[in-house]
């Protein structure tokens, strides 16, 4: 229980000190530049998250138009 107080109240110190460094125009130009290379890196991995799933959809078809073709043999 101790160790989820302390949990807590680090996110809530988090939220605190990011406040406190967006008021500086130094600290907002950070903050920015951060969520800038944060939205990047969620945008490559969307991408590349985007791409496996099409070759994987690829492969499934392609297995199933296989699967589809060999049926008729079986009988």
């Amino acid at each position: 229980m101790k160790s989820v107080l302390w949990f807590v109240l680090g996110i809530a110190g988090g939220f605190v000190l990011a406040h406190l460094v967006d008021k500086d125009p130094r600290g907002h130009e950070l903050l920015a530049e951060v969520d800038a290379r944060i939205s990047e890196f969620t945008d490559r991995i969307g991408d590349a998250y985007r791409e496996q799933e099409a070759k994987i959809d690829g492969i499934a078809a392609d297995v199933a138009g296989v699967t589809a073709d060999a049926a008729p043999l079986a009988d």
